[in-house]
């Protein structure tokens, strides 16, 4: 069941969602948002891609399998963690560097965590719903 619209208007939509999702992470480092609302945000528009072109087109669109993605989350976070420990603080304490940036402000611990955050949660995500997506199709 291929919809002509689903499949045009999800193309302009991925790339909203992923923006989306970046503005979240970034708007995330001092306000409400992060790394797991965007993560959420940027695996639902690889969801939206795989209702309109399928999980194969979906899974060359995200170029990066999930796996490798997630793992790269998790190493970012825990390294982000561990930055504290090696200055001598305790593990997940934040570290700041003192210039400002326009659109991050100051560079801190808490923000490359919520990359590795938002990595790990986009590679979690779209695993499982590629996974029970492909296994559905093998039913079919």
């Amino acid at each position: 069941m291929n919809s002509i619209i689903l499949a045009t208007v999800s193309r302009l939509l991925t790339g909203l969602l992923l923006v989306f999702s970046v503005f979240l992470l970034l708007r995330g480092h001092n306000l409400p948002g992060g790394g797991f609302s965007g993560g959420l945000v940027a695996a639902s528009a690889f969801v939206l891609a795989s209702f309109a072109s399928g999980f194969p087109a979906a899974r060359r669109l995200l170029v990066v399998p999930p796996r490798v993605i997630m793992g790269f989350g998790l190493v970012v976070a825990l390294v982000a963690g561990l930055a504290g420990n090696v200055a001598g603080y305790p593990f997940l304490t934040g570290l700041w560097d003192t210039t400002l940036f326009p659109v991050v402000g100051k560079l801190g611990t808490p923000l490359f965590f919520d990359v590795g955050v938002y990595f790990a949660v986009l590679g979690v995500t779209t695993l499982i719903v590629f996974s029970l997506g492909e296994d559905s199709e093998e039913e079919d």
